[in-house]
Protein backbone atom coordinates (compact mmCIF):
# COMPACT_ATOMS: atom_id res chain seq x y z
CA UNK A 1 0.00 0.00 0.00
CA UNK A 2 1.13 3.18 -0.65
CA UNK A 3 0.56 6.70 1.11
CA UNK A 4 0.83 10.29 0.37
CA UNK A 5 1.39 13.88 2.56
CA UNK A 6 0.23 16.03 -0.32
CA UNK A 7 -3.34 16.00 0.65
CA UNK A 8 -6.59 15.24 -0.91
CA UNK A 9 -6.56 14.54 -4.98
CA UNK A 10 -8.77 17.19 -6.73
CA UNK A 11 -11.54 16.04 -8.65
CA UNK A 12 -9.58 16.32 -11.64
CA UNK A 13 -6.54 14.49 -9.86
CA UNK A 14 -9.20 11.74 -8.91
CA UNK A 15 -9.94 11.28 -12.54
CA UNK A 16 -6.56 10.78 -13.49
CA UNK A 17 -6.03 8.26 -11.22
CA UNK A 18 -9.21 6.24 -12.27
CA UNK A 19 -8.45 6.86 -15.51
CA UNK A 20 -4.69 5.24 -15.19
CA UNK A 21 -6.26 1.95 -13.73
CA UNK A 22 -8.60 1.52 -16.95
CA UNK A 23 -6.65 -1.39 -19.00
CA UNK A 24 -6.02 -0.43 -22.59
CA UNK A 25 -8.45 -1.85 -25.12
CA UNK A 26 -11.48 -1.50 -22.97
CA UNK A 27 -14.93 -0.42 -23.33
CA UNK A 28 -15.73 1.46 -20.49
CA UNK A 29 -19.02 3.48 -19.44
CA UNK A 30 -18.99 6.82 -17.18
CA UNK A 31 -21.83 7.07 -14.81
CA UNK A 32 -22.91 10.78 -13.99
CA UNK A 33 -21.25 13.25 -12.21
CA UNK A 34 -17.61 12.95 -10.93
CA UNK A 35 -17.19 10.31 -13.57
CA UNK A 36 -17.75 11.96 -16.25
CA UNK A 37 -14.45 13.72 -15.98
CA UNK A 38 -12.29 10.65 -16.51
CA UNK A 39 -12.90 11.27 -20.51
CA UNK A 40 -11.05 14.33 -20.16
CA UNK A 41 -7.91 12.48 -18.68
CA UNK A 42 -7.33 9.36 -20.72
CA UNK A 43 -4.62 9.36 -23.15
CA UNK A 44 -5.47 9.84 -26.64
CA UNK A 45 -3.06 6.38 -27.34
CA UNK A 46 -4.40 4.67 -24.54
CA UNK A 47 -7.47 2.35 -27.05
CA UNK A 48 -10.14 2.62 -24.25
CA UNK A 49 -13.65 3.26 -26.16
CA UNK A 50 -16.34 5.27 -24.31
CA UNK A 51 -20.00 3.91 -24.32
CA UNK A 52 -23.28 5.49 -23.25
CA UNK A 53 -26.14 4.56 -22.31
CA UNK A 54 -28.09 6.88 -24.73
CA UNK A 55 -26.63 4.93 -27.51
CA UNK A 56 -22.71 6.29 -28.74
CA UNK A 57 -19.80 4.15 -28.75
CA UNK A 58 -16.19 6.45 -29.60
CA UNK A 59 -17.44 8.65 -27.05
CA UNK A 60 -14.59 11.82 -26.91
CA UNK A 61 -13.80 14.80 -23.81
CA UNK A 62 -16.21 17.28 -23.45
CA UNK A 63 -16.49 19.38 -25.65
CA UNK A 64 -15.39 22.83 -25.41
CA UNK A 65 -17.71 25.81 -25.83
CA UNK A 66 -16.66 25.89 -30.11
CA UNK A 67 -16.93 22.70 -30.05
CA UNK A 68 -20.57 22.17 -28.91
CA UNK A 69 -23.10 19.75 -30.94
CA UNK A 70 -26.43 19.65 -29.37
CA UNK A 71 -27.18 16.51 -30.81
CA UNK A 72 -23.96 14.97 -28.82
CA UNK A 73 -24.75 14.84 -25.32
CA UNK A 74 -23.80 11.83 -22.54
CA UNK A 75 -26.67 10.75 -20.33
CA UNK A 76 -25.93 13.69 -18.13
CA UNK A 77 -26.54 16.04 -20.92
CA UNK A 78 -23.29 17.02 -21.30
CA UNK A 79 -22.06 18.23 -24.26
CA UNK A 80 -19.20 15.79 -25.33
CA UNK A 81 -17.02 14.93 -29.00
CA UNK A 82 -16.98 12.06 -30.76
CA UNK A 83 -13.88 10.41 -32.00
CA UNK A 84 -12.65 8.92 -35.35
CA UNK A 85 -14.97 5.65 -35.64
CA UNK A 86 -17.99 6.58 -33.40
CA UNK A 87 -20.66 4.88 -33.85
CA UNK A 88 -24.32 5.97 -32.07
CA UNK A 89 -27.62 3.54 -31.90
CA UNK A 90 -30.59 3.81 -30.41
CA UNK A 91 -30.82 3.29 -26.35
CA UNK A 92 -32.58 -0.12 -26.32
CA UNK A 93 -29.17 -1.15 -27.82
CA UNK A 94 -27.31 -0.07 -25.59
CA UNK A 95 -28.94 -1.27 -22.51
CA UNK A 96 -28.74 -4.58 -24.80
CA UNK A 97 -24.94 -4.17 -24.38
CA UNK A 98 -25.04 -3.14 -20.35
CA UNK A 99 -27.01 -6.04 -19.58
CA UNK A 100 -25.59 -8.73 -22.01
CA UNK A 101 -21.92 -8.53 -20.34
CA UNK A 102 -20.37 -6.25 -23.66
CA UNK A 103 -18.85 -3.34 -21.29
CA UNK A 104 -15.72 -4.07 -19.52
CA UNK A 105 -15.47 -1.60 -16.88
CA UNK A 106 -18.56 1.01 -15.50
CA UNK A 107 -16.88 4.22 -13.43
CA UNK A 108 -20.04 5.25 -11.16
CA UNK A 109 -21.01 7.53 -8.46
CA UNK A 110 -22.25 6.40 -5.03
CA UNK A 111 -24.16 7.71 -2.03
CA UNK A 112 -23.02 4.77 -0.05
CA UNK A 113 -20.89 1.76 -0.72
CA UNK A 114 -20.51 -1.23 1.93
CA UNK A 115 -17.61 -2.96 3.01
CA UNK A 116 -19.04 -6.73 0.83
CA UNK A 117 -19.02 -4.41 -2.41
CA UNK A 118 -23.16 -3.04 -2.00
CA UNK A 119 -24.24 -0.41 -3.55
CA UNK A 120 -26.43 2.62 -2.83
CA UNK A 121 -26.31 5.51 -5.60
CA UNK A 122 -30.06 6.00 -6.99
CA UNK A 123 -31.75 7.94 -3.83
CA UNK A 124 -30.55 9.56 -0.94
CA UNK A 125 -33.78 8.87 0.84
CA UNK A 126 -34.21 12.56 1.68
CA UNK A 127 -37.86 13.84 1.32
CA UNK A 128 -37.15 16.61 -1.35
CA UNK A 129 -34.85 14.34 -2.88
CA UNK A 130 -35.51 12.89 -6.39
CA UNK A 131 -34.58 9.00 -6.89
CA UNK A 132 -33.50 8.34 -10.47
CA UNK A 133 -31.89 5.03 -11.05
CA UNK A 134 -31.30 5.39 -14.84
CA UNK A 135 -29.38 2.63 -15.92
CA UNK A 136 -27.13 2.58 -12.56
CA UNK A 137 -28.70 -0.95 -11.62
CA UNK A 138 -27.90 -2.30 -15.10
CA UNK A 139 -24.09 -1.51 -15.38
CA UNK A 140 -23.38 -2.37 -12.06
CA UNK A 141 -24.75 -6.08 -12.45
CA UNK A 142 -23.91 -6.22 -16.23
CA UNK A 143 -20.55 -4.46 -16.75
CA UNK A 144 -17.20 -6.67 -16.13
CA UNK A 145 -16.12 -4.77 -13.43
CA UNK A 146 -17.84 -2.10 -11.76
CA UNK A 147 -15.99 0.92 -9.56
CA UNK A 148 -17.03 3.78 -7.55
CA UNK A 149 -15.42 7.45 -7.96
CA UNK A 150 -16.82 9.70 -5.17
CA UNK A 151 -15.76 11.38 -2.46
CA UNK A 152 -15.12 10.01 1.06
CA UNK A 153 -17.12 11.98 2.79
CA UNK A 154 -20.56 13.44 2.41
CA UNK A 155 -21.14 17.22 3.00
CA UNK A 156 -21.88 16.80 6.54
CA UNK A 157 -19.17 15.06 7.08
CA UNK A 158 -20.18 11.75 7.09
CA UNK A 159 -18.33 8.61 5.87
CA UNK A 160 -19.79 6.92 2.08
CA UNK A 161 -18.01 3.64 2.80
CA UNK A 162 -20.02 1.85 5.53
CA UNK A 163 -20.44 -1.55 7.04
CA UNK A 164 -23.86 -2.00 5.85
CA UNK A 165 -25.68 0.52 3.00
CA UNK A 166 -28.56 2.14 4.55
CA UNK A 167 -30.17 3.54 1.61
CA UNK A 168 -31.99 1.77 -1.17
CA UNK A 169 -29.47 -0.58 -2.79
CA UNK A 170 -28.48 -0.32 -6.65
CA UNK A 171 -26.33 -3.61 -6.36
CA UNK A 172 -25.52 -6.16 -4.42
CA UNK A 173 -21.73 -7.29 -4.40
CA UNK A 174 -21.45 -5.39 -7.21
CA UNK A 175 -18.48 -3.18 -6.73
CA UNK A 176 -15.05 -4.21 -6.56
CA UNK A 177 -12.78 -0.62 -6.39
CA UNK A 178 -13.32 2.82 -4.67
CA UNK A 179 -11.51 5.86 -6.08
CA UNK A 180 -12.35 8.87 -3.78
CA UNK A 181 -10.03 11.99 -2.78
CA UNK A 182 -8.40 10.49 0.61
CA UNK A 183 -8.40 6.60 -0.60
CA UNK A 184 -8.68 4.23 -3.11
CA UNK A 185 -10.32 1.18 -1.38
CA UNK A 186 -10.97 -2.67 -2.66
CA UNK A 187 -14.09 -3.83 -1.43
CA UNK A 188 -15.58 -7.32 -1.82
CA UNK A 189 -15.48 -10.65 0.32
CA UNK A 190 -13.28 -10.25 1.75
CA UNK A 191 -14.26 -7.00 3.18
CA UNK A 192 -12.14 -3.31 2.79
CA UNK A 193 -8.91 -3.24 2.16
CA UNK A 194 -7.10 -0.28 1.89
CA UNK A 195 -4.75 0.50 -1.62
CA UNK A 196 -3.83 3.93 -1.22
CA UNK A 197 -3.86 7.02 0.48
CA UNK A 198 -4.02 10.34 -0.25
CA UNK A 199 -3.08 13.50 2.72
CA UNK A 200 -4.29 11.06 5.50
CA UNK A 201 -2.52 8.10 7.68
CA UNK A 202 -4.23 4.38 7.27
CA UNK A 203 -4.93 4.71 10.54
CA UNK A 204 -6.74 8.16 10.34
CA UNK A 205 -8.46 6.41 7.67
CA UNK A 206 -9.88 3.70 9.58
CA UNK A 207 -10.91 6.62 12.31
CA UNK A 208 -12.57 8.60 9.74
CA UNK A 209 -14.81 5.86 8.17
CA UNK A 210 -15.02 3.87 11.33
CA UNK A 211 -13.48 0.58 10.21
CA UNK A 212 -10.99 -1.54 10.55
CA UNK A 213 -9.19 -2.14 7.23
CA UNK A 214 -7.06 -4.86 5.94
CA UNK A 215 -3.75 -3.44 3.79
CA UNK A 216 -2.84 -4.52 0.02
CA UNK A 217 0.70 -4.77 -0.14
Amino acid sequence: MTSTTTGALTKHQLAARVAADIPRGSYVNLGIGLPTLVADLLPADAGITLHTENGMLGMGPAARPEEVDPDLVNAGKIPVTELPGASYFHQADSFAMMRGGHIDVCVLGAFEVSTTGDLANWSTGEPDAVPAVGGAMDLAVGARRTVVMMTLLTKKGRPKIVENCTLPLTGVRCVSRVYTDLAVIDVGDEGARAVETFGITPAELEDVLGLTLGRTE
